[in-house]
């Protein structure tokens, strides 16, 4: 919410900053209690780390800026990369992050922080943000979390159940979702009946939370093949005018993929975009890995959009870490935890502005730094998901929702 010319005019004329602050303040708590969660989340997941600096904070006419010209954006003042002007023209539908900050250099590590918002730990297997997504949501028979293009993070401690349902490639056909060929509705049920048969022994004869993780997961598999949801995964029914906004790259067609699945229900999808582990030729293979985000994320905010579906859909982008002000000899950047940037989107996030900032080489936090827990907790309140809620690992030891956190002020 922002204050408007009449709120100024009635201050002006005699309200006092007392009653004038208590009557906006009320007013803004009205509005995040009467605000609708978001049912869907979208993460986009850079794979390898980007480099902050030659995307969403660029730093023009400094050393460590490199070969890149910044551009101006929709919202006057904020500059992005030169490979990123369709999400440029987008900016006031983005809220970007600038001062993202970890501890996790290694990519295994840093993966696991991004995926669950906890450091990896001996002894918990912590569940990705997307498992506790679709162990909260009622998904019908489609999965909870589907992860295209990468394998996303395991359910950790949860059932298997809520780990993600793999798309491997989203431009081909996604196997195994409809029965064998030649095996008509009266054998698939025989078929099925002996199955069940065999998972009720195993279960009889072991017992457990893996015989029950076991069945559960062929329960689901045989619910998506019934499911009329399961055409979300077939991209040739997509009119081929939407199909080529996207771009015909696996990413971008893993967009589209992830548009129609928030459509038919899944609460949790995570698209990967690899190859931004830039230690050598950072700038030629930086420029492509732009141009395909670019056109796929800037497509699927429009699809989004103009299905009316953006203000109930989240729209997360982010990587394992930033990259090295420092070039080095190879052409390229290393690995750089201290700063990196995230966007939000969609999902009641106030789009239009820059949260945080890096200091002139982006070598260091200047302002506002936000924590990888911080992001998970405003995540979190965005979804309705319980922050707090604790859940208990086999080893005893209780695990919250979100690794403690403050909200992130501004975003919503």
């Amino acid at each position: 919410m922002t204050i408007s010319r009449r709120d100024l005019l009635q201050w002006g004329a005699g309200s006092g900053l007392g009653a004038f602050a208590t009557s906006i303040f009320a007013r803004r708590a009205e509005a995040a209690a009467t605000a609708s969660p978001a049912k869907a989340c979208i993460l986009l997941y850079m794979a390898g780390g980007p480099s902050h600096i030659d995307t969403f904070d660029p730093k023009p006419r400094r050393p460590t800026g490199g070969e890149f010209k910044a551009i101006g954006t929709a919202v006057d003042g904020i500059q992005l990369c030169e490979h990123l002007p369709r999400l440029g023209n987008r900016m006031k539908k983005l809220a970007l992050i600038r001062s993202l900050t970890s501890k996790e250099g290694n990519h295994d590590r840093a993966r696991h922080l991004m995926h669950t918002g906890y450091p990896p730990q001996g002894g918990v297997d912590h569940p990705a943000f997307g498992s506790l997504v679709s162990e909260t949501r009622e998904h019908g028979g489609m999965p909870g979390y589907v992860a295209i293009g990468g394998p996303g993070e395991d359910s950790g401690f949860l059932s298997a159940i809520h780990s993600p349902f793999p798309v491997r490639n989203p431009t081909k056909p996604v196997r195994y979702l409809t029965p064998a060929k030649n095996v008509d509705a009266e054998r698939f049920e025989r078929r099925l009946a002996l199955w069940r048969g065999v998972e009720d022994r195993f279960s009889a004869g072991r017992g457990g939370a893996f015989a029950k993780s076991q069945r559960a997961i062929g329960e689901q598999a045989v619910a998506l093949m019934r499911s009329t949801g399961a055409a979300a995964f077939d991209l040739s029914a997509e009119p081929a005018k939407t199909s080529e906004s996207y771009g015909p790259s696996e990413f971008g067609q893993g967009c589209l993929m992830a548009r129609r699945l928030v459509e038919a229900g899944v609460p949790f999808v995570e698209v990967t975009l690899g190859g931004w582990d830039t230690h050598d030729d950072n700038f030629a293979r930086v420029k492509a890995l732009c141009q395909t985000l670019d056109q796929g994320m800037s497509a699927l905010l429009d699809d989004l959009s103009g299905r009316g579906l953006l203000d109930s859909t989240l729209v997360l982008w982010m990587g394992d870490f930033g990259r090295t002000p420092r070039i080095n000899e190879k052409g390229g950047r290393d690995h750089f935890p201290a700063c990196s940037s995230v966007l939000l989107a969609g999902g009641g996030i106030r789009g239009g502005q820059v949260i945080g900032s890096t200091d002139q080489n982006g070598a260091e936090v200047r302002d506002r730094p936000i924590t990888v827990p911080d992001l998970y907790r405003t995540v979190a309140q965005v979804l309705d998901v319980n922050a707090d809620k604790q859940r208990v690992a086999p080893s005893g030891r209780p695990i919250k929702t979100v690794n403690g956190g403050k909200l992130i002020e501004g975003l919503t």
